[in-house]
Order: structure tokens, then C-alpha cells, then sequence
């Protein structure tokens, strides 16, 4: 048992660290984890995952809001449309079969892994906001913000576009983080790149701020269901939120396109991992 829960706080640490360099939960690392060397049943390992999510947000977002890569004003704008998914996602992952969730799991880190390695080059931003033309909404929401990239030792700006659209990501987020239990982060960070236009690095700050409003959301629909196992969570807490932490101090000084083809290709072997499991069960 010792050995199990050592081995489970070290798995925690670096589903942690990869959380915070590419803005999400670390969920995609845990609940595989657990349901392919654990053998523990998904909905168990979703919701020890969904506590795990709200400890990497407190262990990387605080860094991210010092650091001032943060854009506190966007995220709690789409927040506002994660939050909703993420209770409705959690009711209805609670009714699925675990092959159907395998499944959901596996395809959803496929296309992920897919976006990110074809995206590994791109990352949006902009030399001033001065040329940049902007509808009413985002006028109205003021929304423009700028970090210093340590990795590239300079200031990045840049002007969040269509914040309709990323709120209508988000709410599918959040339904995906109370599905899965991966916090939404992955939908978060691929709907502020690609939609919004943002810098990776910004998206992934303002990801790690959100998170952990989701997955509290989603969490409690999970521990009022009985489904939490509080003995496994506790390991994996400390884990993440040590992983987390370091990863935060990381990021900034990592090249955006690293960040996308790591990710990329623990995708692809995450998902092969998942979907075959769904056909197996």
C-alpha cells in the first residue's frame, strides 16, 4: 500500500508539472493512469481527478497572476460559461458506461494531440494595439493585455478576438471537465489559440486560472455521488500540487513550440493507451 501510494505521488508530480507548461489539469495524465495500471473503475478516477485539478490551479495560477502573464479580466469572463458546462458534464458523466467514457477520453486526447503538433509553429501576438480592428463587444470588454516572455526576453501583446465564441468553447470546457475530469484546460488553451487569437503562454496562464473554478464544480457533483476515494486522492494531491508548482516557475522559460510538440506526443500515446482499453472493456 506504501508503495503504491509513493509511486501514485511521483506519477502526481509529473501530471502536475505537464499541467502547468501546457495549461491544463493533469487530469489527461491521472485518469489514465489510474484506470490503466490501477485498474481503478473511470468515474472513480474522474472525480479523484477533478480534486487533483483544483490543487495544480492553487499550485500554478498563483505563479502565472505574479509572473503577470494572467489576463484575470478574460478569465473570469469565460468562466462565467465554464462553470454551467462543467456541473451539467458532471451530472451526465455519472450515467455513462466506462467504455463510452474510454472512448470520449481517448478520441478527445487524439484530436488535441492532432491540433497542437499541426499549430506547434503558430502562436498569435501583436507588435501594438493601435492597427488592430476590434467589434463593439471587445471594445466594451477591454479585454487587450501584454507579459514578458522570459524565453524570448521580450514583451508579447496581444488582443483577445470573438470572446462569444471562446465562451461558447469554454461551456463545452466545462461539460468536457465534469465528463472526464480533466479540468477543461485543453479545450480552454486550443479555444484562446485558435479562436481568440492569443499567444500560447497567455492562454495556458489564464487556463491554469480557471481550472480550478471548474473542477471544484464538477467535483462536488462527483463527492456528493460517493464516488471520491479519498485515500487515493491524497497522494496525488500533494503530488500535483508540488508538480505544479515547479512547472509554473518553468513555463515562461520554455519555448512555445516545445510546449505544443511534447504535449503533442503525449497525446498520441495516451490516447492509444484509452482507446484501446474502451474496445478491450
Amino acid at each position: 500500500m506504501i508503495l503504491s501510494f509513493i509511486v501514485l505521488f511521483f506519477i502526481a508530480i509529473f501530471a502536475g508539472f505537464i499541467g502547468a507548461l501546457v495549461g491544463i489539469g493533469g487530469g489527461i495524465i491521472i485518469v489514465p493512469a489510474l484506470t490503466l495500471f490501477y485498474d481503478l473503475p473511470i468515474h472513480s478516477a474522474v472525480a479523484i481527478s477533478l480534486v487533483s485539478v483544483v490543487a495544480t490551479s492553487i499550485g500554478g495560477s498563483k505563479n502565472y497572476v505574479e509572473q503577470k502573464i494572467t489576463n484575470i479580466k478574460l478569465s473570469m469572463f469565460l468562466e462565467t460559461f465554464t462553470v454551467i458546462g462543467a456541473i451539467i458534464g458532471a451530472f451526465v458523466g455519472l450515467v455513462l458506461k466506462a467504455s463510452a467514457l474510454n472512448f470520449i477520453f481517448g478520441v478527445l486526447i487524439l484530436y488535441l494531440g492532432i491540433s497542437n503538433f499541426i499549430r506547434r509553429k503558430i502562436d498569435y501576438r501583436l507588435e501594438n494595439f493601435e492597427n488592430v480592428e476590434m467589434t463593439k463587444l471587445e471594445k466594451y470588454l477591454e479585454m487587450n493585455s501584454e507579459y514578458y516572455d522570459e524565453a524570448e526576453k521580450k514583451i508579447v501583446k496581444y488582443a483577445p478576438k470573438k470572446p462569444l465564441l471562446g465562451g461558447f468553447v469554454s461551456a463545452l470546457a466545462g461539460f468536457a471537465s465534469g465528463l472526464l475530469g480533466i479540468g477543461g484546460g485543453v479545450f480552454k488553451v486550443a479555444a484562446m489559440t485558435s479562436f481568440m487569437r492569443m499567444p500560447m503562454k497567455a492562454a495556458i496562464a489564464c487556463s491554469k486560472f480557471m481550472i480550478g473554478i471548474t473542477a471544484s464544480a464538477s467535483a462536488l457533483v462527483y463527492f456528493i455521488s460517493g464516488k471520491t476515494n479519498a485515500y487515493l486522492a491524497a497522494p496525488i494531491v500533494l503530488g500535483v500540487l508540488a508538480g505544479a508548482t515547479l512547472g509554473s516557475y518553468s513555463m515562461n522559460k520554455i519555448k512555445t513550440y516545445y510546449i505544443k510538440l511534447f504535449f503533442s506526443f503525449l497525446s498520441f500515446y495516451l490516447a492509444y493507451r484509452m482507446l484501446e482499453k474502451s474496445i478491450i472493456n
